[in-house]
């Protein structure tokens, strides 16, 4: 397993955060600093792309939930895509899914003109 990266680049309708390797504990600055860039960057939605994405623990859940929870109080949108149907189960049983779109790709993610 691989150690974590969060690389941020633009998209058409905003931001994109490209993850990779282990969501844990030890991905908390990497992630929290690429959030940080994705909402000083655009006004448009923040776009999680779990596609190289290995693991993903209670911790990491909890990263994620704080990201949303930041997200709201900025009135910013979130989406993600790449999820494996293992995660987006777990992305519907603990809710996270009603807070953020959850999209099979990057296209139809920028199609959407929700969360």
């Amino acid at each position: 397993m691989n150690e974590f990266t969060a690389t941020t680049r633009a998209a058409s309708t905003g931001t994109v955060i490209d993850l990779a390797g282990l969501l844990d504990r030890s991905a908390e600055a990497e992630l929290t600093g690429a959030f940080d860039t994705a909402l000083e960057s655009s006004d448009g939605p923040v776009t999680l792309n779990f596609g190289a994405v290995e693991y993903i623990n209670s911790t990491g859940i909890a990263i994620v939930v704080s990201l949303l929870a930041r997200a709201v109080a900025a009135g910013r949108v979130v989406r993600a895509y790449g999820l494996t149907p293992h995660y987006r189960e777990i992305f519907t049983i603990t809710r996270l899914s009603d807070f953020m779109g959850i999209y099979d790709d990057e296209a139809t993610a920028s199609a959407a003109t929700t969360s």
